[in-house]
């Protein structure tokens, strides 16, 4: 399926690209993709292959001359510019999964609940294809805002709640199972003025007598 736009330098004149100021890296990564769009044509999976492509390559081109040369509109090409490859196959999957359909029930909000909260990386891409699997109901990232913001399992809610409650008190230490050491008393400071006798220390430190008596005479 060929594109509508004949020729490499018509495709960059209709983006408002001058041949002569791109360098010769630039040149050749358009020159790849103008063939890229010509063999593969400019259905919704390609062009957003190729955008994302274009938008994360650092090619130091803008976001708008290459939203230009796809057709896509500067908004698209920014919220696309801020996705990962998962999240830009994800949501191709779920643009070109047919109109939504079914509806989020209440019951759903607690298993969600628990699959947010064991899964805090997870994409709004994730949670659609959660929900899918479990239910069956596949909805639209507009009716997976709303139904989240209203059960308070949006991310700002979330972290609000984390940021208000109270912090836990601290553990006591373990019990070490030992007696504890009891502290020696220290001796009392005894001042002795000078020409004053030494007192006699108290038992058992005192000099021991003699317990025999002493021989008569």
């Amino acid at each position: 399926m060929a594109t509508p736009v004949d020729g490499f330098p018509a495709w960059l004149a209709q983006a408002q690209i001058v041949e002569a100021k791109l360098t010769p890296a630039q040149r050749g990564v358009l020159r790849a993709a103008f063939a890229f769009r010509q063999r593969c044509g400019p259905d919704y999976y390609s062009t957003r292959l190729l955008s994302h492509f274009l938008l994360h390559a650092d090619t130091g081109l803008k976001v708008a001359p290459i939203a230009r040369l796809l057709r896509l509109s500067r908004p698209t090409a920014s919220r696309q510019q801020g996705l990962s490859s998962k999240e830009a196959v994800q949501a191709a999957q779920h643009r070109m999964a047919g109109r939504p359909h079914g509806k989020l029930l209440p019951r759903y909000a607690g298993p969600l609940a628990e699959f947010l909260l064991t899964h805090p990386d997870t994409t709004r891409y994730d949670a659609l294809d959660f929900i899918h699997r479990t239910w069956g109901v596949r909805v639209s990232t507009v009716a997976l805002h709303h139904f989240r913001k209203r059960y308070g399992l949006d991310r700002a809610t979330r972290a609000a709640a984390r940021a208000a409650a109270p912090p836990s008190p601290p553990e006591p230490p373990p019990p070490s199972g030992r007696p504890p050491v009891p502290v020696p008393s220290q001796p009392a400071l005894v001042v002795v003025q000078p020409g004053q006798a030494l007192p006699v220390p108290a038992p058992p430190f005192s000099g021991r007598g003699r317990s025999t008596p002493a021989p008569s005479s």
